[in-house]
């Protein structure tokens, strides 16, 4: 969704570079069959508004687009000569397995490469003196992943040196590597991509968006999204059944969202027993007659329930102690559930009014599902595109998807920024809408 400031918005992106870099010249014929090839001048605009298009032509600008994804021609890798690798980085996410499975077949099956490794614990497995091996993959071995949580080939944190893993990527013969992660993974994978172009190591490095916040940039979602929110579902109903068989009942749910709150709003949306959203984008105000513990006392009043849902990222400022970071970088947030359930009731016991807090963190429940049947499509096609990148010897991308269809986007743009909500579009106006939360904290 593109911000109030649009045309200088546009105008910004239209200075990036949105080229995908090579390793070579592809020069191999494409055995494929019964597929049509996409064309390496085909590009999907970043702005769907063909005015605003025309107006960065007419004004001299290049029209910002992704290059389109898809089976090529010509290919640059030779598939009885090639050895691929699959590594699972970061926390867990519903269709992990999924992606696997169809990376492992796409290769094996539609290109005849049937050198396939997984590296075991992400990244610690392309390091030395870790005691882990790759694993051999074929179609057999991943045939039934797909109805597993988690991945088959285990995830770490934590940064590992580029240098040593270009070194095993090129002692092991890997010329094709697939990083299945989030931002961490693919800033990662950037660099592994450009280290392996300076030293001269024909490898594809190629990124498959794993984050079940959806906070990539420059793409529209990524895969176990639709899993989580649709997890939520079932948590939700149960928050709010607690809260109406308790006199003042409040259901406290705290959802994943570290910095974007998509799950919690999409989740406040699909059920719409929720009556107060709160995200990292929105500054949560706790005290004061605008006040989130005012607005509760408002709700009890009026109908002595409430369904609150909190993203783990929200709230923050209210709470002063030190922040940590995890292995891989990563600002380690203080539990806002957990201190909004006791500021809650510190309140309402103040005030000497009843109230019966349910506090639910469904978060690992939720990540280590199996993926529905719309996120294993979207696993399929990101795996698929991801297959035809490497093979014609594409690298240092991230397979995206933008406007319905699916791009290739350089590594450096996918990591920019975090994707957040935009407090004045279309989402987040839906879920004041829903929610009618307004009425309360005014």
């Amino acid at each position: 969704m593109l911000p109030p400031n649009i045309d200088t918005n546009i105008d910004s992106i239209s200075e990036l570079d949105f080229s995908i870099k090579r390793l070579g010249k592809p020069y191999i014929e494409s055995g494929l069959k019964d597929v049509i090839f996409v064309d390496d001048t085909e590009n999907i605009s970043y702005c769907a508004d063909n005015a605003i298009n025309q107006r960065l032509i007419d004004a001299g600008k290049k029209v910002p687009a992704f290059l389109a994804a898809g089976p090529r021609r010509k290919l640059y890798h030779d598939a009885p000569w090639s050895r691929a690798a699959i590594v699972t980085c970061g926390g867990l996410c519903p269709g992990l397995n999924n992606v696997i499975k169809a990376l492992v077949n796409t290769l094996w099956y539609i290109y005849g490469v049937d050198n396939i490794y997984g590296i075991q614990y992400g990244l610690a497995g392309l390091v030395s003196g870790s005691g882990l091996s790759p694993v051999y993959l074929n179609p057999d071995i991943v045939d039934d992943i797909h109805v597993q949580g988690g991945t088959i080939l285990g995830a770490s944190r934590g940064e590992q040196s580029s240098e040593e893993i270009v070194r095993t990527l090129d002692r092991l013969n890997i010329n094709m590597l697939f990083m299945i992660g989030g931002d961490g993974t693919q800033r990662a994978a950037h660099e592994i991509a450009l280290l392996a172009l300076e030293r001269g190591v024909q490898v594809s490095v190629i990124g498959i968006p794993k984050t079940i916040d959806n906070d990539l940039n420059f793409m529209d979602k990524t895969f176990g999204f639709e899993s989580a929110v649709e997890a939520t579902s079932s948590i939700i109903s149960c928050a709010h059944n607690e809260a109406k068989g308790y006199y003042n009942g409040i259901g406290l749910i705290r959802l994943m969202g570290r910095d974007s709150g998509f799950i919690a709003a999409s989740a406040s949306l699909a059920n719409s027993m929720v009556n107060f959203c709160l995200i990292p984008e929105v500054e949560l105000v706790l005290h004061g007659d605008n006040g989130l513990l005012r607005a509760l006392e408002k709700r009890m009043e009026s109908k002595h329930h409430a369904v609150v849902v909190v993203a783990e990222g929200a709230g923050q400022h209210l709470m002063s102690s030190e922040k940590q970071r995890d292995k891989s970088g990563n600002i380690l947030h203080n539990d806002i559930g957990v201190f909004l359930r006791d500021e809650i009731r510190r309140h309402f016991a103040e005030r000497k009014i009843e109230v019966n807090v349910k506090y639910f963190d469904p978060s690992y429940e939720i990540r280590s599902i199996p993926a529905n049947g719309m996120d294993s499509i979207f696993c399929l096609h990101l795996a698929q595109h991801a297959v035809h990148a490497a093979m014609a010897g594409m690298t240092d991308l991230v397979v995206g998807n933008w406007h319905g269809y699916f791009t290739y986007v350089p590594s450096t743009l996918a990591t920019s920024a975090r994707r957040k909500i935009d407090p004045h579009g279309q989402l987040w106006q839906s879920v004041l809408l829903t929610t009618r939360q307004k009425t309360y904290l005014e």
